[in-house]
């Protein structure tokens, strides 16, 4: 999702205007029946995404190695949370951003066929990432992974699979909506659309303008195409590691990428609204061209890379399908600490809760609770 936060608005972090000053009102007051609405939210979705796109629940790790590559590099700047074992100094251990490389490696490790794959409750920290309404620190999704054949990497197969995970959330806003009386929303057809006919299209719009656009009008969009640079070496929409997805493959529209982003429009917000991203993963001839276009060559010699580049690692598809985030949308939040627990911004916090807008746990407090007690 492009980002909105404006970092030289000290309060760039709170929900649109027409959230604040009464303007919101939220489905849950009570939160121990809002926690059963969430566990509801969450089971109900795992449940249609295992059965739609043939997945199977596994456990996952809480933190990686640093040597192994496994972690996910985002854009390639972000700071991951890292620490060394009290008897291992110089051992030094990640928790994940995401998934998306050690999921690869778990299909092999389980032995998955072609056709099946898996899906992990994952939890992770990214210390960089912005934090407003629809972001925070802590990160939560179901990120899955399936493995396919070399036939499969092409862009009707990208969009069979991004329908039947549509499907699943489809229908698991049904089944919310009809349990706790919410309008429902979404509409029964997804719209596909791609970065580069948005960019002819509206050339002077910035990319979560590109995004509203399509989103209000559809309700409902897959964007292809994230990653990469436009001719004038700007991105072309948003930023993605050059390990996982892949970016670069031509399509037969003319257009590159075999990626994209699921986005909807959030009825609350009144704007654009990721709720996953997802993609064919990289071969070894598109590993090479996308780590030398982003000049890190030298990621050839990990672990977890030299597995793909000698054909260890299956062929994929995958990608991560936030949790908080799909709540905020199925419950109707205007901010995403009233779905989970998290740190904001204390003079914002502050402001909810004057607002009467009530955040989970220790993020409704404007300070650290613990600051006054020396």
């Amino acid at each position: 999702m492009a980002c909105t936060l404006n970092r030289d608005d000290p309060l760039g972090g709170l929900p649109p205007k027409h959230c604040l000053n009464g303007g919101y009102k939220p489905v849950f007051t009570n939160r121990l029946q809002l926690e059963e609405a969430l566990s509801f939210c969450k089971t109900t979705l795992e449940n249609n995404l295992k059965e739609n796109v043939n997945l199977v629940r596994v456990s996952a790790p809480l933190f990686v190695t640093r040597a192994s590559g496994f972690n996910d590099n985002l854009n390639g700047v972000e700071r991951p949370a890292t620490f060394e074992p009290r008897d291992f100094p110089g051992t030094h251990l990640e928790v994940p951003f995401s998934l998306a490389k050690w999921k690869r490696w778990a299909l092999h490790y389980y032995g998955v066929e072609a056709g099946k794959g898996i899906v992990t409750d994952f939890r992770g920290l990214r210390c960089d990432d912005d934090v407003d309404f629809t972001h925070s620190l802590y990160v939560d999704q179901f990120d899955w992974e399936k493995h396919i054949a070399v036939e499969d990497r092409n862009i009707d197969y990208l969009k069979a699979t991004v329908k039947a995970i549509y499907k699943a959330l489809y229908d698991t806003e049904q089944a919310v909506c009809k349990k706790y009386g919410i309008d429902a929303y979404l509409p029964e057809e997804l719209t596909f659309a791609t970065s580069d006919d948005m960019i002819k299209e509206h050339p002077t719009a910035t990319p979560k303008e590109r995004e509203n656009i399509l989103c209000e009008k559809h309700k409902a969009v897959f964007f292809i195409g994230i990653g990469g640079m436009k001719p004038d070496g700007q991105l072309r929409h948003d930023g993605r590691a050059p390990d996982y997805d892949d970016w670069i493959t031509e399509r037969p529209d003319g257009g590159h990428g075999l990626n994209g982003d699921l986005l909807l429009w959030n009825p609350v917000l009144k704007q654009s609204f990721e709720i996953s991203s997802m993609g064919i993963r990289v071969n070894p001839e598109v590993l090479l061209k996308q780590l030398d276009l982003c000049g890190v060559n030298e990621r050839k010699e990990f672990v977890w890379h030299k597995m793909l580049l000698d054909g260890t690692l299956p062929q994929t598809i995958g990608g991560g399908i936030g949790q908080s985030r799909t709540c905020q949308y199925l419950l109707r939040a205007c901010h995403i600490g009233e779905v989970q627990h998290g740190w904001y911004n204390p003079k914002e916090v502050e402001i909810l809760k004057k607002d009467g807008i009530q955040l989970l746990g220790l993020g409704e407090f404007d300070a650290d609770p613990s600051a006054k007690s020396s």
